[in-house]
């Protein structure tokens, strides 16, 4: 009777935790893109783990020309861990408990969503898994907005076989991108709005373009600007895109479509003129077709911040499907 008893509390459980599973599972979460609710009592949050806590995670972002944080943080006191709190896409929760924990749960109460939980015995505990798993933490954050913001981009330009005819590999653009420049082997589309414009540079090289036992970097640059010599011109006969090395360069080995990639970051700048913006650019090493692909984004906003619009060009060139 007593076995029968306790298999009965167990199928209710059992029941119970699927149900709440898959109500979550239709309940969409919600928030802007690269904003994070971070639960955490006031004092916690007003002290040196919420001094950690912005430090790594709203930290500039590599490659604007001026200082913009990587994440906005929200803050909410654990007892408003509650409605709208949780269906937060991104959401870390720091506490004081018995035991030392951390733990990353997909889904837990909306979807899509990463709700980070760290639990502390000590200030000194929390710091330490603070210090300890922010790198896996915002790798996490990071794969999550991506796909967020690709959701939000799902309408294209042309057909994806159009690129895919001309460059062998598909790259989907959404609708408000035009070409502003079409060749045979170049393709720059932008998108204007009333603040400025985003582009888009799709291009291939020769493997032999760039030898990755050297110095990537350097190569890059004469790579680039001799493109933007060649394409990317402004109203006057000699103004053309190149990179501007008062800036910091920033590049990181990678993969993308399962292939090694450069990822590159920097400051661009228009020759006799005042423009000059980011720009994010992937060399994608085609080994099997002896090519590199090369697709860049950058953006002009002079009066904005501009890690969101990076962040949607970054986007659009991480769906690319390289075979």
């Amino acid at each position: 009777m007593i076995k029968t008893a306790i298999l009965f509390v167990l199928l209710i459980a059992s029941f119970s935790s699927c149900s709440k599973k898959s109500e979550n599972s239709f309940r969409h979460s919600t928030g802007k893109i690269n904003a994070i609710s971070v639960v955490i009592d006031d004092q916690l949050w007003n002290g040196i783990v919420g001094d950690s806590i912005r430090n790594k995670f709203a930290g500039p972002v590599e490659g604007l020309p001026k200082e913009e944080p990587q994440f906005d943080l929200n803050q909410y006191p654990t007892n408003v861990m509650e409605g709208f709190v949780t269906k937060s896409r991104t959401i870390i929760v720091v506490k004081v408990g018995k035991v030392n924990r951390f733990k990353i749960l997909k889904n837990q109460y909306a979807t899509p969503q990463n709700v980070i939980h760290i639990t502390g015995k000590s200030l000194s505990d929390l710091l330490f898994i603070v210090e300890k798993k922010a790198p896996q933490i915002i790798q996490t954050i990071q794969e999550g907005e991506i796909k967020a913001h690709q959701l939000l981009l799902k309408d294209s330009l042309v057909n994806a076989k159009a690129i895919q005819r001309q460059f062998q590999f598909i790259l989907k653009i959404p609708k408000d991108y035009s070409y502003t420049v079409r060749k045979d082997s170049f393709l720059w589309l932008k998108k204007e709005f009333a603040s400025g414009s985003t582009s888009l540079l799709v291009t291939q090289l020769p493997i032999n373009s760039i030898r990755i036992e050297d110095n990537v970097l350097d190569q890059f640059v004469k790579i680039h600007d001799s493109i933007g010599t060649l394409y990317i011109k402004g109203k006057e006969n000699n103004s053309c895109l190149y990179i501007d090395k008062s800036y910091p360069l920033y590049i990181l080995k990678m993969t993308l479509c399962g292939k090694v990639t450069y990822e590159i970051k920097g400051t661009w700048r228009l020759k006799d003129s005042f423009m000059f913006g980011p720009f994010v650019n992937y060399l994608i090493v085609d080994s099997q077709k002896r090519r590199i692909v090369f697709l860049e984004g950058f953006c002009y906003v002079p009066s904005r911040e501009k890690r969101n619009f990076m962040h949607e060009l970054e986007s659009i060139i991480k769906g690319v499907q390289v075979n």
